[in-house]
């Protein structure tokens, strides 16, 4: 446990940031046991403390799969380019060349086991791989969507295969159809479990903390059926995460189970791996010193196609890096070389190599990933705003839009207004007819926010269909007579059109001015002003607000969450879609905007 709080201090004492946490654990166990000080020893509670933080590691590894990227926006066509596309094609050229390196591993006679090989080959550490893209925030970005996918195939896919293998080789290949057993009771956890965890939050205390006791009875009885029914149980642990994700945990109960796993747990076991380590007798061995540099070249080696596949539509530089830092593997190398121990499909020797090649790839691949990736178009791009309709309420809104945060286009049907705003915006388009074809053709509904302005209540409510239809995130419908069809405006809240009524926002801004006139300074002041900020960027979600690099530059005066308002703390977590409201010299808060809803 010392040695779990001195690395991340020595880490930061001397600026190493380009090391994974778990790479510095192991290398700290190498120190700490046989094969250098000697001073820890594997013991039955040392044990048991590496088993929990193996469960805990591979139940987090499973609350990081986000299940909506496989899902089909709506309106959209998945081609051969999208991100699914790209990382189901480049994980299946990883498996190809997986095989053929253990093949010829076991043709030269430096390892047998070609299936155990193709397992380890195509592993990717998931944990490392999304650490590094939020710091480079281009976690939301297309790249980083194609990144982040093929490794959740290299962490889900050779999961399951280490289960059909362990089983094989166990000595239970008859009871392998027990397996579906496990994966019943998680979707039976999940049914169970879905709206009482709504009601779970309501009545949670600080005593209670029923979040969290639901999370570690979801491990402890998926493990046990695992190993009940002969899979391992680190997938067990591993569908429990999946299933804790779907739950829809949210952002503080994530940073809890985190902090319990990666703040005492998961150090057992990185440290426990590097004190098994044996390497005076690694050295000694010529055969295991051969083999060291093969397997890292192999680790290498099997990812580097996938720069091919990502060529499609990445440029050369931004694929090569990208495919280097699918080269990350060690999280769940560790335990299948665990497992094959086990089964003494493995010599230690060879599991050693194995250990330390899997550290050489992680010191090296995010490092040359951070080096040589650099943001292209698509990740630099702002947000995306489209005026349907031109007239002396849109046109000023338009271009008083800050050019920092905003790509502004407008569109009309109108000649006359046309002819009246075209020298007055920069990007004002005119078609005779709005129709679905017409928008379509002119990438109209290809933007983040649509905000419909006609004076007509019926076309505004009719386009605004339409855009949602097309797949528009976010639709912005002027309704200046909502009274008198309140069942159309309640329908177009329904599939989420936020609705805006300008007599009512002069009415609202009046009444400021008479109730409270300083709110309207701090809203017209150039100066200093009132801000609103949704939370985007992945760097930030999850993170405590006393520890945004900015936040002693504002003053955070309400968060939104879910239409509710939180009177905000130091240790408030913030969740993705918080709305932030601020207070701050323009230039800073401007800067904490841009960062705050940057999508990456």
């Amino acid at each position: 446990m010392v040695a779990a709080l001195i690395i991340p201090i020595v880490m930061a004492r001397f600026k190493v940031s380009n090391v994974p946490t778990a790479v510095a654990e192991i290398v700290m166990g190498i120190i700490l046991g046989k094969s250098v000080l000697n001073i820890v020893s594997p013991n039955a509670i040392l044990n048991m403390m590496s088993t929990f933080g193996v469960i805990m590691l591979m139940f987090l590894s499973g609350m990081e799969i986000n299940f909506d990227l496989f899902k089909r926006q709506p309106g959209k066509k998945r081609d051969s380019k999208s991100s699914v596309s790209l990382a189901s094609q480049s994980f299946l050229v990883v498996i190809i060349t997986a095989v053929i390196l253990g093949s010829i591993l076991h043709f030269i006679g430096l390892f047998s086991d070609v299936f155990l090989a193709t397992i380890l080959f195509s592993t990717v550490a998931l944990g490392v791989v999304i650490a590094t893209l939020k710091e480079k925030e281009i976690l939301g970005r297309p790249a980083g969507q194609t990144i982040l996918l093929t490794a959740v195939l290299g962490e889900v896919v050779p999961m399951l295969s280490l289960t059909i293998y362990a089983s094989i080789n166990g000595g239970n290949a008859g009871r392998l159809w027990l397996i579906l057993l496990l994966f019943l009771a998680a979707i039976v956890l999940l049914r169970r479990f879905k709206q009482p965890y709504i009601w779970f939050n309501r009545i949670s205390k600080s005593t209670t903390q029923l979040d969290i006791r639901l999370a570690f009875s979801l491990i402890f009885i998926l493990v046990t059926i695992a190993e009940t029914v002969g899979a391992e149980n680190i997938l067990g642990a591993f569908l429990a995460g999946m299933v804790m994700k779907l739950l829809e945990p949210t952002e503080a109960t994530k940073d809890k189970l985190t902090s319990i796993g990666y703040g005492f747990l998961i150090p057992f076991f990185f440290i426990m791996t590097g004190v098994r380590l044996d390497l005076r007798t690694l050295v000694t061995h010529p055969q295991a010193l051969v083999l060291i540099p093969v397997l890292v070249a192999c680790f290498i080696i099997a990812k580097l196609p996938i720069m091919f596949i990502y060529k499609r539509r990445f440029s050369p530089r931004n694929s090569f890096a990208g495919s280097f830092l699918v080269v990350t593997t060690i999280t769940l190398v560790l335990p299948s070389l665990t497992v094959a121990r086990n089964l003494h499909a493995i010599t230690s020797t060879q599991s050693d190599a194995f250990i330390l090649a899997a550290v050489v790839v992680c010191l090296i691949a995010p490092v040359i990933f951070n080096s040589l990736y650099k943001l292209e178009k698509a990740d630099l791009i702002k947000q995306r705003v489209v005026f349907v309709g031109t007239n002396t309420f849109s046109v000023p809104v338009a271009q008083q839009l800050s050019r920092n945060w905003y790509e502004v286009r407008m569109l009309t049907d109108s000649a006359e207004n046309y002819k009246t705003y075209n020298s007055e915006v920069s990007a004002l388009t005119y078609l005779p007819e709005l129709t679905e074809e017409a928008l379509q053709k002119g990438h109209f509904f290809d933007t983040d926010v649509m905000v419909l302005a006609f004076p007509s209540d019926k076309k505004n409510a009719r386009l605004a269909v339409m855009a949602k239809k097309a797949g528009v995130s976010r639709v912005i419908a002027g309704q200046n007579a909502p009274g008198r069809n309140r069942e159309k405006v309640s329908a177009l809240a329904d599939i989420g059109v936020e609705i805006y009524n300008t007599f009512n926002v002069q009415i609202s801004v009046l009444r400021s001015l008479i109730e409270t006139p300083s709110i309207l300074e701090m809203l017209t002041d150039t100066d200093a002003g009132l801000y609103e900020a949704v939370v985007r960027n992945q760097r930030f979600i999850g993170r405590e607000l006393h520890t945004l690099p900015f936040i002693d530059q504002i003053t955070v005066s309400r968060i939104y969450r879910n239409h509710q308002a939180i009177s905000p703390h130091g240790d408030t977590v913030l969740e993705e879609g918080d709305h932030m409201i601020y207070t701050g010299e323009r230039a800073a808060a401007e800067e904490a905007r841009r960062q705050l809803r940057r999508r990456n």
